[in-house]
């Protein structure tokens, strides 16, 4: 428990309070029992954050009506008269300060492993918790933690994930209850956004992976260019202990420049220079395997996923339990048992004419290695529909991008919902229409994504065809007019579409 001059005293020491605070706070002998940024969440003796771009004025009001013991804000507001205010230059780095303090943050208790790039993040955090996990099988010890898009466990709870990355309070919530729990490490995904703003400022990465970089998320509300989001993905090497680098990736030069950075640097990837080299890869029964040859190894993996792309997320796996002496054995187990909801999810027809594919692919870099894995691994289906959208108010450049690319690949395009949000759907599959076209593909614009997904798969006949539906993974919302709504996952739409087109035969 702390109270609201020790936190005032945090901001004070670390530069962070504006220079037109009063210090009223000093006098103050409130104790905070909690803290939160949403007013739905504040109790009495809550520290209330008013952040994000959406913040409006009554949310501080209701959290004064709740019994907040003081806020923390850029500004005064009238609606928190008689409420103690921190008076702060950046709310985030405040934030992500107090939070710090408040669950009482020690660096390596729980181990940290902090994964970014511009894919391959999930799988990647999923793999790496299967060779924790079964390393502490070996130890009789407790499953480890992970922090991700798909799923958050932290030894308290396990729940569907929301963010990439959580904001600061609830991460450092979650790093406290992994500690609580006895866990031993945890995995968590970065996204640029949680680097640009501060949500991972207090962490110390043991161990960071960086996997590739292409350009997205670029977009007024992001970042203004690929230097901003390419700068705020290489801040992560400023917090790490190890570096995993992939001499594989695009600008791997600028990459390793930034990695100095971090106390080592560990190179994983396919030429003679790195120091967990991966060579021989083939695919043998319908698995890929591949080679990993390091000072202290020369093993072959099998992978239990589809996706040639998958070794890179292997190796960037492989490269962290290296440093953090997980044996091969276990690394080897967690490979070939590990599936990540939404990630090439396969499922075929009956008579296998069609075959349906869910993935979250979703930017440029992962449509081009989706298309290359889908070329490579399903020579006998020669006909491919492709089922996607884009999001709304972000990330604008993949209406061009990926438009090209689905044109260019597909024998048809069916252009769909993906978290519009603000925006109009028909705005969007208009933008990614005009590309699709431009490539020679034919393209039909259905907002719908069940109506999608259903028209996709009966479009499938005669030949042998793939269904590639991309963009959402095993999320379950959709963004709408500025609301989440719940709706079913892709993979529901596919067994439903392939149970009607059982019926009509």
């Amino acid at each position: 428990m702390k109270t609201l001059r020790e936190m005032g005293e945090t901001l004070e020491r670390r530069g962070l309070l504006a220079f037109a605070d009063t210090g009223r706070w000093r006098e103050d002998p409130r104790e905070i029992y909690w803290v939160a940024y949403d007013s739905k969440r504040v109790v009495p003796g809550t520290l209330f954050f008013c952040k994000g771009k959406n913040f409006r004025p009554e949310y501080l009001r209701e959290a004064a009506h709740r019994g907040c013991a003081g806020y923390v804000s850029e500004k005064r507001y009238a609606e928190g008269e008689g409420v103690p205010c921190l008076l702060v230059r950046d709310i985030r780095e405040a934030m992500a300060a107090l939070a710090a303090v408040f669950f009482e943050y020690r660096p390596g208790s729980p181990r940290l492993t902090g994964i970014t790039g511009t894919k391959g993040k999930t799988t990647t955090a999923w793999y790496l918790k299967a060779m924790f996990d079964e390393w502490e099988k070996e130890k009789e010890g407790k499953e480890t933690g992970m922090l991700s898009s798909v799923e958050n466990y932290d030894g308290m709870r396990r729940e569907t994930s929301s963010l990439t990355t959580p904001e600061a309070l609830a991460l450092q919530e979650h790093l406290f209850n992994a500690r609580a729990a006895g866990l031993s490490h945890v995995a968590l995904e970065v996204s640029s956004q949680a680097l640009k703003y501060g949500r991972v400022k207090e962490l110390v990465f043991d161990v960071s992976i960086f996997l590739n970089i292409s350009e997205d998320h670029i977009s007024p509300g992001e970042h203004r260019d690929f230097q901003d989001y390419f700068t705020s993905k290489l801040s992560i090497f400023r917090q790490s202990e190890t570096a995993c680098v992939n001499l594989d990736a695009d600008q791997s030069d600028s990459i390793l420049k930034a990695a100095r950075k971090a106390g080592r640097i560990v190179t994983f990837g396919s030429g003679p220079g790195a120091d967990l080299r991966c060579r021989h890869i083939s695919r043998e029964k319908g698995r890929i395997t591949f080679q990993a040859v390091c000072r202290d190894f020369k093993e072959t993996f099998e992978l239990g996923m589809k996706g040639i792309f998958n070794i890179e997320n292997a190796m960037g796996a492989i490269a962290a339990g290296w440093v953090y002496g997980i044996p091969v054995s276990c690394m080897k187990r967690a490979l070939l048992k590990t599936q990540v909801p939404g990630r090439m999810e396969t499922l075929l027809s009956r008579d296998k004419k069609v075959c349906g594919i869910v993935d979250y692919a979703h930017n440029r870099l992962s449509f081009e290695r989706l298309y290359e894995a889908v070329y490579q691994e399903y020579p006998q289906y020669r006909k491919i529909i492709t089922v996607f959208g884009c999001p709304g108010g972000k990330a604008l450049n993949r209406r061009k991008e990926l438009g090209l690319l689905a044109g260019l690949c597909s024998d048809k395009v069916y252009i769909t919902s993906d978290d519009p949000d603000r925006e109009t759907q028909e705005a969007i599959a208009g933008e990614i229409a005009f590309y699709v076209k431009l490539a020679g593909c034919p393209c039909r614009k259905l907002a719908d994504r069940q109506a999608a997904v259903r028209e996709a798969v009966k479009e499938a006949q005669g030949e042998k065809t793939l269904v590639l539906i991309l963009g959402k993974g095993c999320e379950n919302r959709q963004k709408i007019g500025g609301k989440t709504k719940l709706c079913p996952r892709d993979m529901e739409y596919l067994r439903e579409a392939l149970a009607l087109r059982e019926n009509r035969r």
